[in-house]
C-alpha cells in the first residue's frame, strides 16, 4: 500500500494533491509541532495584483512549539470576511467560481476552535472536488525525518521561482496580466479548470 506521511495543511497547493493521486493512504501527522510560514494556516491564490499569501491567524501564545492539535484559531479580526472577499475578487470571473465557491465559504465560516480541525475539514473537501480518495489516517507517534514524510513550506518567492516544467500550465483567471503561476493553492486549480483539475494533477505527477 502506497503511503504519505503529511503535516496538515489549509487547502493546500496543487504539487501536494499530485503526489496524493496514486496515494491509497495519507497519514496526517497529529503529533508534529506547529511551525511558522507554513501551509498549515496559510495558502496561496492569484489576484488581479499577483500572487498573494492568505494567512489564519492564531491565539496568541507560543505556537511555534505547541502540538498542532492544541494550536487554536484567532476570530477577533473578522478573518472569515477578509478572506471570503478577497477570493471573491480574485476568482468571481473564473469559469467555476458558481460551483466551489460555497463550499469553500462554508469551511471558512466553520468557526473551527482548532487549527488541525478546519485544515481537516478543507483537505477532505479538497480531496473530493479533485475525486482522489485515498484512506486518511492520523499518525500514533511523532515523525521527525520519516522518509515518507512530505512537507511543503509556504515560502511565496519560492513557490514564484519554481521550475515551471514541472507543473501542467492550464489557463488562470489573470493570464492577461501574469506568466503561468505555479504551485498555488489548489483553490486556483478548482476554480479555473473545474472538473478537468485531476487531469491537470495527472500530468504533474508523470
Amino acid at each position: 500500500m502506497e503511503t504519505i506521511i503529511k503535516e496538515v495543511q489549509f487547502f493546500g497547493p496543487t504539487s501536494a494533491f499530485a503526489s496524493y493521486l496514486h496515494i491509497e493512504n495519507i497519514v496526517i501527522d497529529q503529533h508534529e509541532n506547529y511551525q511558522k510560514r507554513s501551509f498549515r494556516n496559510r495558502y496561496n491564490i492569484l489576484t488581479s495584483n499577483g500572487p498573494m499569501v492568505l494567512s489564519i491567524p492564531l491565539e496568541k501564545g507560543k505556537n511555534n512549539a505547541q502540538n498542532i492539535k492544541d494550536v487554536k484559531i484567532a476570530y477577533h479580526d473578522r478573518w472569515t470576511d477578509i478572506h471570503l472577499q478577497t477570493i471573491r475578487s480574485a476568482y468571481g470571473k473564473s469559469p467555476y467560481f458558481e460551483h466551489y465557491y460555497d463550499g469553500i465559504e462554508n469551511i471558512i465560516n466553520s468557526k473551527y476552535k482548532y487549527l488541525f480541525d478546519l485544515d481537516i475539514h478543507s483537505l477532505s473537501w479538497a480531496l473530493k472536488q479533485v475525486r482522489i480518495d485515498p484512506t486518511i489516517e492520523y499518525s500514533t507517534q511523532y515523525f521527525d525525518s520519516h522518509p515518507k514524510k512530505q512537507e511543503n513550506i509556504a515560502d511565496s518567492t519560492k513557490i514564484i521561482g519554481q521550475n515551471t516544467a514541472y507543473f501542467a500550465p492550464y489557463i488562470q483567471v489573470w493570464s492577461e496580466k501574469f506568466d503561468f503561476i505555479p504551485n498555488l493553492s489548489i483553490l486556483d486549480l478548482l476554480f479555473c479548470s473545474g472538473p478537468e483539475a485531476r487531469s491537470v494533477l495527472s500530468i504533474m505527477n508523470q
